[in-house]
């Protein structure tokens, strides 16, 4: 039974979840032209005060008690009408203007939807509740990404920082080669585990939210074409093409270069603490709901993400903003981390 107790004035932070798509609909109303330059400004601001806010590196505590306030798992499942608003906004706003303005309205939708969209689609296909994980489903629908709900769940948390997983980035592996990899590996993964689920029950194909998720985009994308909305066609798909790159540019981060272990006969080694990197940054982690304390995530798949621990694994030199603008350039990227993996792997030795 959850908690009925005044939420805690540290889980407070938590309320700044609606702030983004809000802020985001009320620019895009106000004044669309300068949403793209609003919005790159916004992400390199959450990187410098993750990287430079005195105090700003280290999160608050979870609660003591394991059962979280009702009210932070409401904020998720009230995001999901805020970005479908977001999205239909965006539309409307793209089709008023030149398509230098449904770019850069795209670009701005789509950093919401990717930042925090698919984060709190995330967290909710992780709760045991089923209106959540088809909440889930319906965030990763609107960005064209519905296979993340089976790939991730099925196939990324067991094969994690391993070679079988195309989430894992591996030592060496740039942002560039890492996406096509685990774009096309995530895709083949998450229909080979659904056909495994499907014969498994013995199940027919219709019963299957994988095929639909898929059925209702292609639904989608030919009523545009029908009814020759392109400019709404072009609106939707760079949102979504832009979400889905923040994701897979996180997933590569959260892994990068960690690997577990396996025995002589494949049996792999049980996730720890130092197979995924970490961030504690409270701004980010604040907007991102946890999703930064990742080993303890990893660990404890079904902990509810206001409870996740702040553990001692692999740190990040930053938040997941800061770390994708490092991702993008390849050499700083090593250059700031190799010499924690190496560390790493000194430690691991000892």
């Amino acid at each position: 039974m959850l908690s009925t107790a005044p939420l805690r004035a540290s889980d407070a932070r938590f309320l700044a979840i609606p702030l983004m798509p809000l802020l985001t609909a009320w620019g895009l109303w106000t004044n669309p032209g300068y949403s793209a330059a609003i919005t790159m400004m916004v992400a390199v601001l959450i990187a410098l005060l993750d990287l430079a806010w005195p105090g700003a590196q280290r999160s608050p505590a979870p609660a003591a008690h394991a059962v979280p306030h009702p009210a932070l798992q409401w904020l998720l499942r009230l995001y999901v009408p805020l970005q479908m608003g977001l999205i239909a906004l965006g539309a409307w706003v793209a089709v008023q203007g030149s398509w230098g303005l449904v770019l850069g309205v795209a670009f701005t939708v789509g950093f919401v939807t990717g930042a925090q969209g698919i984060t709190m689609a995330h967290e909710l296909g992780h709760s045991r509740s089923k209106l959540d994980r088809a909440l889930g489903w319906l965030l990763m629908c609107s960005v064209g990404y519905g296979h993340f709900m089976v790939e991730h769940y099925r196939g990324h948390h067991p094969r994690a920082a391993t070679l079988d997983d195309p989430a894992s980035a591996r030592w060496g592996e740039s942002l560039w080669r890492f996406l096509p990899r685990t774009l096309l590996g995530s895709w083949r993964s998450a229909w080979q585990l659904e056909a495994l689920r499907i014969a498994r029950f013995k199940l027919s194909w219709l019963r299957s939210p994988l095929l639909w998720s898929v059925a209702a985009n292609a639904l989608l994308v030919a009523v545009l074409l029908v009814l020759g909305s392109y400019t709404i066609l072009f609106f939707w798909c760079f949102q979504a093409a832009y979400a889905v790159w923040l994701l897979e540019s996180i997933n590569y981060i959260e892994h990068y270069g960690l690997a577990r272990s396996s025995s002589a006969t494949g049996q792999r080694e049980a996730f720890g603490l130092q197979h995924a990197w970490n961030a504690d940054h409270v701004l980010s982690n604040s907007l991102l709901a946890n999703l930064q304390r990742h080993s303890d995530h990893h660990m404890h798949a079904t902990k509810p993400w206001p409870t996740l621990a702040a553990l001692p694994g692999p740190q990040l030199p930053t938040g997941y903003s800061g770390c994708i603008f490092l991702a993008t350039v390849p050499p700083l990227w090593f250059a700031a981390m190799h010499p924690r993996l190496e560390k790493l792997s000194m430690l691991q030795k000892i």
